[in-house]
């Protein structure tokens, strides 16, 4: 049986290095077009026992990332914090770019990081439209804020102006959103799936099709653990400390966040659940994480089974 090869590349703006741990040779290339195809090729010798391990680096991996999968060579992003700790722990000092790409490779091979499928192209187009859009309504937060602030007339109208150009421009990302949901028959009828849901307006909607396409896939526990809103233990010895959240997907709770404040008062099941956690003494803000929970693990259950919202979906 052939020994599985663990690869390690260091992803950064401008260079990607490139380290194989089982024979310690190591190279670089441009983070380029070009640059990826050349990495690609280089790898393609060590099929099909390899294993491709980066890290997670806000997007600038995602050119590499594509062409070893449309390659069929394995590769798994990993979390940059996992990484971090786990050099910590290893007691390794001495810090260069190939030296960390050796030690994204020893990481693969110690955690044996599980391979999880790219996103097609119609999604990552999906993904990218969203973001663009949370950027644009972020942006007209922070002007909004600039204008309750400001004095001069000259300036107010200028932020104002500002506004004007920003919300023009969400409209328009939001309508090409719908635009491409509506040509595809099977976003259209898993967005309007989740929209059933009393408090899923469409922002929530587009944010879990595209941030979390294992709905449907995954048990109720394992799809709350992905996107980070499963309480952890927090025990040791006598000490019983508070249970918490931790890590997961970020867009994902911050959306289900907005929703349950909507849907405690609109969804019957939710607020059962908020109301009968508040009146037990609990802190509205950890009422509202369990109805984070409660409405993924409900929604969940509608796309594993394909059935739009009742009061009781099976699952």
């Amino acid at each position: 049986m052939t020994e599985k090869t663990y690869v390690g590349i260091d992803v950064a703006k401008h260079k990607l290095d490139v380290a194989v741990l089982d024979t310690g040779e190591s190279f670089q290339q441009p983070n380029t077009q070009d640059g990826c195809k050349a990495v690609v090729e280089r790898l393609q010798g060590l099929l099909p026992e390899v294993l491709v391990v980066l890290e997670a680096t806000g997007g600038l991996e995602q050119g590499v990332v594509i062409a070893l999968t449309e390659a069929k060579i394995p590769v798994v992003k990993v979390n940059p914090k996992q990484v971090k700790d786990f050099i910590r722990a290893s007691g390794r000092k001495a810090k260069t770019d190939v030296l960390d790409a050796m030690m994204l490779a020893l990481f693969g091979k110690a955690l044996q990081p599980e391979v999880r499928e790219l996103p097609d192209a119609d999604s990552r187009h999906l993904t990218e439209l969203l973001a663009r859009r949370r950027q644009v309504s972020d942006l007209i937060t922070q002007e909004k804020n600039r204008l309750s602030v400001a004095r001069d007339v000259r300036v107010r109208r200028d932020i104002q102006e500002t506004i004007d150009f920003l919300e023009d421009k969400q409209k328009g990302l939001e309508q090409e959103l719908q635009d491409f949901l509506e040509k595809n028959a099977s976003w259209k009828a898993r967005k309007e799936l989740l929209m059933s849901m009393p408090g899923i307006g469409k922002v929530t909607a587009w944010t879990l099709l595209c941030c979390l396409p294992e709905l449907g896939m995954l048990s109720g526990k394992q799809i709350s653990a992905l996107a980070g809103v499963a309480p952890f233990n927090h025990d040791s010895g006598q000490l019983k400390g508070k249970r918490a959240i931790w890590g997961g997907r970020a867009e994902v709770r911050k959306v289900l966040f907005m929703a349950c404040l909507n849907a405690v008062r609109k969804n019957p099941a939710l607020q059962e659940v908020y109301q009968r956690l508040v009146g037990r003494g609990k802190a509205k803000k950890v009422a509202l994480v369990a109805c984070m929970r409660k409405m993924l693990v409900m929604v969940n259950a509608m796309v594993k089974s394909n059935t739009a919202w009742t009061l009781n979906p099976a699952g």
